[in-house]
Formats: structure tokens, C-alpha cells, sequence
């Protein structure tokens, strides 16, 4: 099957080894394009939420999949997030076209863009960890009582609804938090000059341009993996967003094979492992 090459690619809070990520649509999703270069925009693996007895095969393809984009002349940049900030300690390690840094600027068609994940914004994160932590914990069996409630609405022939949208459209602490985010974000990406700021973090995909009296700049969040299903892609100067369930795509069967040639046991899945295992992974193959 045909691939779109693309020429760079932004996925960000895929939250592997949570019940709420969509590994089977990602990987799809991953198999249908080639992209000249690929951005982990921070929250790949959930190291917070991780589990010694939940971590699927699926969940381990998307690893595969990225160590093959790197063997295969994508340049792999890894942005560590809140949830995998155990890998910050590993910052600045690149071997091949493989890295891992905590923010990135890139010069695209001679505009400065700015990448990083945006827990630096989130006082819970900065002040009481341990309150995020938590937060997570109950974010995810939200998901997780929400599929159940959608797979009984499927059956009964009715549309499925996001119990975590409803409640962030239904708070207004919660849409003003998203709002001060990306103002901040923007505000800060104008004072240096930056004309993209692309960003993950809030699990809210957005496109939209922001302007004060000292300048403008484009401000983008990638999404999530776990409800909205979403990445950025830029081509050809411009920038788009991809939304999953709105794209007509073939399901595609590569990397439907056993995983043997890598071996990550999750009871062992933790920073310092995962890290050495990518590097390993992308010598050997």
C-alpha cells in the first residue's frame, strides 16, 4: 500500500500503558504515512500510571514502529513530557537519528518553531506532584468507565460521547485553565520571536493564531491519543490537523508480526530501561 510522505509529523499524550490509549488506531495511523521527521511531543510512555500486569502487544508495536522509523531515515525526536520526566535524566542522548531532548526549535521554510510539552505551565505538576499523580489516576479510570458506557451505547444503536469532554466543557475553571495555557504559551513564543508554538499536555488539539500589541504567532497542540485521536502534520508551509475518525483510511497489516525480535518486559519497563532498549533496538536493526 501507498504511504503519504510527509514531512514532519507531531503525536503527543499517547499515555502507552494506560487503559484509555488507542494503540491498534495509532499504529494504523502510523503505517499509513512516512514522515521525514517525527515528534514525541511528550507523554508517550505513562511511566506515572504504569502497571507490571498491563502492558499489550499493541501498546509494544507502537514502540517497534517508532524504532523502525528511526533504522529507516526518520529522524525520531523524542520531547519528554510530564508522565515520562524519568527520561529527562537521559536528556540530550541522540544516537542515529533517534533523540531525546526537553524542548526542541526547529527552522521551518524560515520560520522559527518552538516544541515542547507544556507541564512547565501546570502548577499541580511544579507544586503538588503528587496531587497530578493522583488526577492521572482518576483521569484514567474515567476512560476506562467511559468505554464501557460507549460500547453499551454502540450496542443499543446510539452515538458515543466523551465523559472528560463533557466535564471540561461543563467547568469553567477547566476552560479557562486551556485558555491561560495556550495565552501563555503564545505570549511567550511571541516575546522570542518564535512563529510556531507547538505544544501537547492539555489533551485539547487546537490551530489558531494569536496576536498582542508585540507581535503574532501560530499556536498548535497535537492532542491526545486517548479521546480525540489527533496529530499535527506540516507540508509544504503549511500546517494541518489530523483527525483520526475524520480520515478515510485503509487498515493496514504491517507490523502485525510477533514482537520477538524485541524484547521489553514490562515488569522492567521503566526509564532508564526503556531508553537503553530504543538505542539497542535502532543498532540491531
Amino acid at each position: 500500500m501507498k504511504k503519504r510522505t510527509v514531512e514532519l509529523v507531531v503525536i503527543s499524550d499517547i499515555h502507552l500503558g494506560t487503559y484509555g490509549c488507542h494503540a491498534k488506531e495509532l499504529l494504523n495511523y502510523l503505517n499509513s504515512i512516512k514522515p521525514k521527521t517525527l515528534i514525541l511531543n511528550g507523554d508517550i510512555i505513562d511511566i506515572w500510571q504504569f502497571r507490571k500486569r498491563y502492558f499489550p502487544k499493541s501498546h509494544l508495536k507502537i514502540i517497534k514502529k517508532i524504532i523502525s522509523f528511526a533504522s529507516k531515515g526518520t529522524q525520531v525526536i523524542y520531547i519528554t513530557g510530564n508522565h515520562d520526566e524519568m527520561l529527562r535524566k537521559f536528556s540530550d542522548a541522540e544516537i542515529g537519528d533517534f533523540k531525546l531532548v526537553d524542548k526542541l526549535v526547529l527552522d521551518l521554510d524560515g520560520k522559527k518553531a518552538w516544541f515542547f510539552h507544556g507541564d512547565i505551565f501546570d502548577a499541580s505538576i511544579q507544586n503538588a506532584k503528587w496531587l497530578a499523580k493522583l488526577g492521572g489516576w482518576g483521569y484514567d479510570m474515567l476512560i476506562l468507565l467511559n468505554q464501557a458506557i460507549n460500547w453499551f451505547l454502540v450496542n443499543i444503536g446510539r452515538e458515543k460521547f466523551s465523559l472528560s469532554k463533557k466535564i471540561k466543557n461543563s467547568v469553567k475553571k477547566a476552560v479557562k485553565y486551556i485558555n491561560d495555557f495556550e495565552d501563555v504559551a503564545s505570549e511567550l513564543a511571541v516575546k522570542n520571536k518564535y512563529n510556531y508554538v507547538v505544544c501537547g499536555h492539555i489533551h485539547q488539539p487546537q490551530m489558531r493564531e494569536y496576536k498582542n500589541k508585540n507581535g503574532s504567532c501560530i499556536y498548535l497542540n497535537s492532542g491526545d491519543w486517548i479521546e480525540n485521536l489527533t496529530s499535527l502534520e506540516y507540508n509544504n508551509k503549511k500546517w494541518k490537523l489530523i483527525q483520526y475518525e475524520n480520515e478515510s483510511m485503509e487498515t493496514y497489516s504491517e507490523f502485525n508480526e510477533e514482537l520477538e525480535d524485541i524484547k521489553i518486559e514490562p515488569e522492567a519497563l521503566q526509564a532508564s530501561f526503556v531508553v537503553n532498549q530504543l538505542i539497542t533496538s535502532v543498532k540491531k536493526l
